[in-house]
């Protein structure tokens, strides 16, 4: 008998998001976002299901190769390029797509690229200061992809990336926009849209958008803006009961007993903690789900356990449902509560707790 804890992940939500994204940017092409173990939701299996994807965007050659290996074979791109020249030869080797942020990159590829094409897409810093080239350099850093290109076949295109889409109002989105805007495309494909500008600014899907955040059915506005599409979530992280207690007013719960009963109270205990992914600076207070309703968390997480108030839910037994995020318990809000954010809480989803795909083929 293993732990309850699970992570259900429903691939028809995926799908339905992915369609929203669609919808929403109709005249452009999509490139999933699928990095970090696609949030935290097993890469292979959404890659699978998102056979829709015209590419798949990932960080690293390892997350690559991983795709590949299962037979995934739609255009997989690298966000942040190679990490150094002799990752080059795998990038021939699985024909990965590369993003170009820096000079060095370059330089990588004029000295060690191999005679097959380059699909290159080069990034500019229109306001991030995070990576990409500046916009001074851009001609020049063209000029050389081009003449690599030339020498060997294949693609360039134009992105970067926005530092506040998640506040549509921020004036950092038309400062980009606009810095975006004034490079010489010089007829080559643009990308800038994430997940925020592709739901919330037109002007900003270009040829291909980037969502991520939305296809797992996390708003990517701060806050949640009501006008946004009804996301599905994919993930939903589910335990049981483990024990349930009748205590005392004034017992403390948890370590360092920083809270106490108000009041004589049954106190439910959880199977998933931070060991698992839960966050542990979630308050007191926070939603958890039994059999459907509000058990509010009390005490501070543990690495495996959490306590929760059960004065709504007098008849709850061991072995009652636990919903920790998902329908009802947005993760989102949740992240909130936490002091974070729903990236940073799937992501962080531990790898001993199974995933469970249903809803489509795994």
């Amino acid at each position: 008998m293993t732990r309850p804890v699970r992570a259900r992940i429903d691939l028809q939500a995926l799908q339905h998001n992915f369609r929203l994204a669609r919808q929403a940017a109709a005249d452009s092409r999509i490139l999933a976002v699928i990095k970090a173990n696609a949030y935290g939701h097993g890469a292979v299996p959404l890659a699978r299901a998102l056979r829709a994807a015209d590419a798949f965007a990932l960080a690293s050659v390892e997350e690559a190769l991983q795709l590949r290996d299962a037979g995934i074979t739609r255009p997989l791109v690298l966000l942040e390029g190679v990490f150094a020249a002799d990752e080059l030869e795998a990038v021939a080797a699985a024909d990965l797509q590369m993003v170009v942020h820096s000079p060095e990159q370059v330089s990588w590829l004029e000295q060690g690229a191999a005679a097959v094409p380059l699909h290159l897409w080069l990034k500019v810093d229109t306001g991030m200061h995070r990576l990409g080239v500046p916009p001074s350099q851009v001609h020049e850093i063209r000029r050389r992809l081009a003449a690599l290109i030339a020498r060997h076949g294949g693609s360039l295109r134009l992105m970067s990336h926005l530092a506040c889409a998640d506040d549509p109002r921020h004036p950092a989105n038309d400062r980009q926009l606009a810095a975006f805007r004034t490079l010489d495309a010089g007829g080559i494909e643009r990308s800038l849209a994430n997940s925020a500008a592709l739901l919330s600014r037109p002007d900003m899907r270009f040829d291909w958008v980037r969502p991520g955040i939305m296809l797992y059915g996390a708003s990517p506005f701060e806050p949640p803006v009501e006008t946004q599409p009804q996301l599905h979530p994919v993930m939903t992280l589910e335990s049981q009961l483990i024990a349930v207690y009748a205590r005392r007013k004034g017992d403390g719960i948890g370590y360092g007993q920083s809270w106490t009963c108000p009041r004589d109270m049954p106190v439910g205990v959880a199977a998933a903690g931070y060991g698992d992914g839960y966050p542990r600076h979630a308050p007191a207070g926070t939603p958890v789900l039994v059999n459907g309703g509000v058990a509010p968390l009390v005490g501070r997480v543990s690495m495996d356990m959490i306590c929760v108030d059960l004065s709504d839910q007098p008849e709850a037994r061991v072995g009652d449902p636990v919903r920790l995020w998902g329908e009802g318990v947005p993760v989102e809000a949740l992240a909130a509560r936490a002091g974070t954010i729903s990236y940073e809480v799937l992501c962080n989803v531990s790898p001993r707790v199974p995933r469970e795909y249903v809803n489509g083929e795994s």
